[in-house]
């Protein structure tokens, strides 16, 4: 099973770390977070890992040479050109990964933690004939994703001050269920590129604007964890909090 990290971002939030290392090796409870989301996705039967790289990329490649990949067949999507956000990333690494087009691709953020079941949502990704599989949960976030009875994704709304993605979606009269994304979802290579190419995409963009502006032609599905335990380490009070949260050590 392969695996796609996003690990090019600069940081900022976590400076002045960030002003001298990749926020990819930000240590958590002594642990550098690539380290713990290469080990958790290896745990959960991944071994075959691409891994985007822009702000200090060398210190990532030599910290993977350090310590022989963890194992794992790792590729990395060189970004130092041009940072390009989300879904850019994605448009960017397709080389590496569309030799095996319908085959699943588990994207995850480098500052995510979770207890999310990687495995099992790449099983049902791959079983349910979507494009893409969001992992989604109601834990407390302005900004939701709005999913219909069928699990289909229908729209964006920010509850802080009402705008909403696309143009007219209304979540109240459509009934949706409102979800805050975890940073993690799973996409089949072939019809991403596809409908990528058929909206003329290129250079930097943010995938879930990819994702609301796709969902008319392909199917972008929600995996919801009711109980999903999630901690995005991103910036400084979250990072604090994130050793005792997992009880990391």
């Amino acid at each position: 099973m392969r695996a796609f990290i996003l690990a090019a971002g600069l940081g900022t939030r976590l400076r002045p770390f960030t002003l001298e290392h990749p926020k990819a090796l930000v240590p958590v409870g002594g642990v550098p977070m690539l380290e713990r989301v290469m080990l958790r996705l290896r745990s959960e039967g991944f071994d075959s890992v691409v891994i985007n790289v822009h702000h200090f990329a060398g210190q990532i490649e030599e910290f993977l040479r350090a310590n022989e990949n963890f194992g794992m067949d790792v590729a990395i999507s060189d970004e130092r050109a041009q940072l390009l956000d989300t879904g850019g990333a994605l448009l960017h690494a397709m080389p590496l990964l569309i030799d095996r087009p319908d085959e699943p691709v588990l994207v995850h953020n480098v500052d995510i933690l979770s207890d999310a079941p990687l495995r099992e949502v790449w099983q049902s990704h791959r079983q349910s004939g979507a494009m893409a599989t969001l992992i989604v949960s109601p834990r407390d976030s302005s900004r939701r994703l709005g999913f219909g009875s069928d699990g289909e994704l229908h729209g964006w709304v920010n509850l802080a001050d009402g705008a909403t993605r696309p143009s007219g979606y209304d979540p109240l009269r459509e009934a949706d269920r409102l979800l805050a994304f975890s940073g993690i979802h799973v996409i089949t290579p072939r019809a991403m590129l596809a409908e990528m190419e058929r909206q003329g995409r290129e250079g930097a963009f943010s995938v879930i604007d990819f994702y609301l502006k796709a969902i008319d032609v392909a199917k972008v599905k929600s995996y919801e964890s009711e109980a999903l335990r999630l901690i995005d380490i991103g910036k400084p009070a979250t990072l604090a909090q994130a050793e005792s949260f997992f009880d990391l050590h």
